[in-house]
């Protein structure tokens, strides 16, 4: 692993606010989001569809599972109810074999969705609960949270909102559960906002990436306690290629696993030898010296309103016990950020795939 000499870590710590703005404005010019993420407000809305054959879905060798039928309904703004025809499929393999409700994946068309509030998706992930118990309802807020964090430190990551989902089975015309969940911006959706492709190849070093978007990933991971990915596997990862710059880009996704949701059923991987997933570990790749003082800059310039986040109706909906927890979580992230030292032995010597100098 590099060492740093003491000048260039010094280095480190300098304020540089004008190079945070710059990671923030790498993106910003070419945001186009689309209007259903544009509202933070929760969407009240109904699932229907056959519950009981979703269940028992499994996906092919290549992860493709069928595509059902179903419906959602929700209200327009004159009160009128509006439901929107739109097929879904099971996906992921562990919360698939696991959960009382399988995750699903939307399908949208664009005929379908025309003067809806849906308008523009085509097909985003819904995160969904996986019992219907209050503590995995509260699951699915915090892992929300943790995408509003991510997208405040940079657009080129997944959109969100929240929805209040009422599943009812198709087959019987029973309410199954009235829980929380999220839609999530799907991969090409993304990309386009972001002016780009994503990339399926798997193997991408260092060298490969544009330094401060690989950071802020680093350090975001860092940050929420999240050890459940891998950037060269592609492993609740994405890579995206920038047409602008041609500059490549990791992006994350599945935060479930993070010590900042800390769910009961969340274990790191057993190699890592870490207590909890609570225990921090820096999985990120290393970046140049000169990478480090406009991240550390943009998660300062950005930590109240990363706060905030936990103080608003949104962030309300959590108890407040874990909200206490989740900020003490932050402070202590914060506390290693700017600290030279502690930075340098948990950050910049830990980091994967060390430049050779």
């Amino acid at each position: 692993m590099t060492h740093l000499r003491a000048a260039t870590v010094a280095l480190l710590f300098a304020p540089l606010l004008c190079a945070a703005r710059s990671i923030g404005a790498q993106t910003s010019d070419s945001v186009k989001q689309v209007k259903f993420f544009q509202s933070e407000t929760p969407l009240v809305v109904t699932l229907t569809t056959n519950i009981g054959r979703l269940r028992g879905d499994k996906p092919d060798k290549d992860g493709n599972a069928p595509w059902r039928a179903a419906s959602l309904r929700y209200a327009a703004v004159d009160g009128a109810a509006v439901t929107v025809p739109v097929r879904v499929r099971v996906r992921g393999i562990w919360r698939l074999k696991n959960c009382q409700f399988p995750p699903i994946r939307l399908n949208f068309t664009s005929a379908a969705t025309k003067k809806t509030i849906f308008k523009g998706l085509d097909k985003p992930k819904l995160v969904s609960f996986c019992r219907d118990q209050d503590a995995y309802e509260n699951y699915v807020v915090q892992e929300l949270q943790l995408y509003r964090v991510y997208h405040l430190l940079t657009p080129a990551s997944h959109a969100v909102r929240l929805l209040k989902m009422t599943y009812v089975d198709s087959a019987s015309g029973k309410t199954h559960a009235v829980r929380y969940a999220f839609i999530e911006e799907d991969p090409a959706a993304m990309a386009d906002r972001l002016g780009g492709k994503l990339m399926k190849t798997k193997g991408a070093t260092p060298d490969d990436l544009e330094p401060a978007h690989d950071a802020v990933v680093g350090l975001f991971q860092y940050m929420i306690g999240n050890t459940d990915f891998a950037l060269s596997e592609l492993h609740n990862a994405e890579l995206f290629s920038s047409a602008a710059t041609g500059e490549y880009w990791p992006i994350v996704y599945d935060f479930d696993y993070a010590g900042a949701v800390n769910a009961s059923y969340a274990t790191a991987d057993p190699s890592l030898r870490l207590a909890s997933v609570r225990t921090r570990l820096y999985r990120g790749y290393c970046v140049p010296a000169e990478t480090y003082p406009g991240v550390i800059a943009l998660f300062n310039a950005k930590r109240e309103a990363i706060y905030h986040l936990y103080r608003d109706s949104i962030g309300q909906l959590m108890r407040p016990q874990d909200v206490r927890e989740t900020l003490a979580y932050f402070d202590d992230f914060y506390s290693t950020l700017n600290s030279p030292g502690d930075f340098r032995s948990s950050v910049v010597e830990r980091c994967l795939g060390a430049k050779k100098k």
